[in-house]
C-alpha cells in the first residue's frame, strides 16, 4: 500500500514556514533556559555555534535533496548510502523518534507556558492534559490535508516570528540596547558546559530536516529545498540571537535558570510589566502550537516513507484510511506518551542524543558511498562528523554527572532500535524466501 504524496502541494513560503515553525516553536521557548544553564552568561553564542554546526551538517542534506528530492528524504538518503538494511532502517527510525520527541517537547512547553497564564503549579494534572490536548488538535489539522497545514503554518509562522522579534526589540529597548548581561550576574562559562550546550542549540535548528522530508511535495524541489533550508536557518539564528540577548539583559543567570522552562515570559515581566508577560505567554502558546503542527506533518510522512520502503512493520489496527492516515495516529500517540512521562529537560536530552547519532550515520554514509555521485566535498562531510562527535561526547559526559539515567535511556533506546530492525528485516527476508 503506497502513500499518496501530492506533487507541488507545498510552496517555497509554506516550506519555510514549516521549517521555521518547527525550529522556533521548540528552540527558543523550550531550550533557552536549559542552554543558559549549561553555557553560562555566554549562552547567546551557543545559538551561533549551533547554527554553524547545523549549517555544516545541512550541506549533505542539501546536496542529496537537490539530486534526489523525496518525501521522507532522510530515509531516502540512508537507503541510498547503506541499502535497505539494518543501518538505514534503524537510523531512519531514530530520526523519526527524534521528531516525535520534538513534538512532545513542544507540547510540554505549550502546557508549561499555559500554566503561567492560568497561574497554576507544575504539579497540576492540567499541564499534561493541555499538552496532550494540543497534540490532539494538531492531529486533526494534519488529518485535514496538506493545504490546511501549509496555510495555517504560513499564518502562524508570520505571527510568531513577528511577535518574537517585537518581544526581543521591546526588552532590549527597555534595557537601552546595551546587550549587556543583567546586574548581579555571577555565573561563569566553562568550556565543557558551553560545548555541551551546543547539543541543545543544534536541537533548536534540527527542524530543517522536515524540509528534506517533504522534498517530493515542494514546488521545484531541485531548487527550492536547498533555498528553504538556508533561509530557515538564517531566519532562526537572527531570531534566537535577538531573544537570547533580550533575556540576558533582563534577567540574571540564576533567574534564567530558575525559570528555565518559561524564561521568555519571566524576562518580559521586569521590562514590560504584566502586559508584556501575558503577551509573551500568548506568543509562546501560538509558537508552540505552530511548531507541533509542522513537526507532526513531517514526522507522519517520514513514518509513511519507512513503511513504503518496507523498513518498518505496519498495522492499521482496524483503522480506516491509508498509510499516511495511520502514521499520523501513531505519531500523535507516541508524542502524547512521551509528554505524559518525561519532563522538558529529559525530553530535550533524548532528542539531542537521537538526532546527533542519526546525523553522524548520515554524514558517514554520504561520505563513504555517495559523495562522488552527488559531487559533495569530502572535507565538509568529515568536518560535520567531527563536530557532531565532539558535541555528543561532551554532552554525554556532562549528563553522566548530572542525570545519568537519561544517558542510560538514550543508549538502551538506540540499541533497542537497531536490535528491533535487525530482527524485523531478518524475519521479513525469511518470509520472502519461503514465499518464493
Amino acid at each position: 500500500m503506497k502513500s499518496a504524496y501530492k506533487k507541488d502541494s507545498i510552496t517555497l513560503a509554506s516550506a519555510i514556514s514549516m521549517g521555521t515553525g518547527v525550529m522556533i516553536g521548540a528552540g527558543i521557548f523550550a531550550l533557552t533556559g536549559q542552554i543558559a544553564q549549561l553555557a553560562g552568561p555566554l549562552f547567546p553564542m551557543s545559538f551561533v555555534a549551533g547554527a554553524v554546526i547545523t549549517s555544516v551538517s545541512a550541506y549533505a542534506y542539501i546536496k542529496m535533496s537537490n539530486a534526489y528530492p523525496s518525501a521522507g528524504g532522510v530515509a531516502m538518503i540512508l537507503q541510498k548510502a547503506y541499502g535497505a538494511g539494518t543501518i538505514a532502517a534503524a537510523a531512519a527510525l531514530l530520526m523519526t523518534l527524534s521528531m516525535v520527541i520534538n513534538e512532545s517537547l513542544v507540547a510540554r512547553t505549550f502546557g508549561t507556558y499555559s500554566m503561567q497564564l492560568l497561574g497554576l503549579g507544575y504539579d497540576s494534572l492540567l499541564l499534561p492534559a493541555l499538552s496532550i490536548g494540543l497534540i490532539a488538535v494538531a492531529y486533526l489539522v494534519n488529518a485535514s490535508g496538506n493545504r490546511s497545514v501549509g496555510v495555517l503554518s504560513l499564518i502562524m509562522a508570520a505571527l510568531k516570528i513577528g511577535g518574537i522579534m517585537l518581544f526581543g526589540i521591546a526588552v532590549l529597548w527597555a534595557s537601552g540596547f546595551t546587550f549587556a548581561p543583567a546586574a548581579n550576574d555571577t555565573g561563569a562559562t566553562t568550556l565543557t558546559g558551553f560545548v555541551a550546550s551546543i547539543a541543545l542549540s543544534i536541537l533548536a535548528y534540527k527542524g530543517f530536516t522536515t524540509i528534506t522530508n517533504s522534498g517530493a511535495e515542494i514546488v521545484d524541489p531541485h531548487r527550492n529545498v536547498g533555498r528553504t533550508i538556508i533561509i530557515s536557518i538564517t531566519i532562526c539564528v537572527v531570531v534566537y540571537l535577538l531573544v537570547a540577548f533580550a533575556v540576558g539583559s533582563s534577567l540574571s543567570l540564576p533567574e534564567i535558570i530558575q525559570a528555565k522552562d518559561y524564561a521568555l515570559a519571566e524576562a518580559a515581566r521586569p521590562s514590560l510589566g504584566s502586559y508584556g508577560f501575558y503577551f509573551t505567554v500568548a506568543l509562546a502558546i501560538t509558537a508552540t502550537a505552530s511548531g507541533l503542527l509542522a513537526s507532526m506533518f513531517a514526522c507522519s510522512r517520514m513514518l509513511a516513507m519507512l513503511t513504503d520502503m518496507k523498513l518498518i512493520p505496519h498495522s492499521h489496527f482496524g483503522m480506516p484510511g491509508g498509510v499516511r492516515d495511520h502514521t499520523l495516529v501513531y505519531t500523535a500517540v507516541i508524542a502524547a506518551l512521551l509528554t505524559l512521562f518525561f519532563d522538558l529537560s529529559r525530553i530535550a536530552s533524548l532528542g539531542a542524543f537521537f538526532y546527533l547519532f542519526m546525523d553522524i550515520v548520515i554524514q558517514w554514509g554520504v561520505y563513504r558511498h555517495l559523495r562522488r555521485e552527488i559531487d559533495a566535498r569530502g572535507g565538509v562531510l568529515l568536518l560535520a562528523i567531527g563536530l557532531d562527535v565532539l558535541v555528543v561526547l561532551v554532552f554525554a559526559a556532562l549528563k553522566l554527572r548530572s542525570d545519568p539515567w537519561v544517558v542510560v535511556i538514550a543508549v538502551l533506546s538506540i540499541a533497542s532500535v537497531f536490535a528491533f530492525e535487525r530482527l524485523y528485516l531478518r524475519k521479513r527476508r525469511q518470509q520472502q524466501a519461503e514465499a518464493s
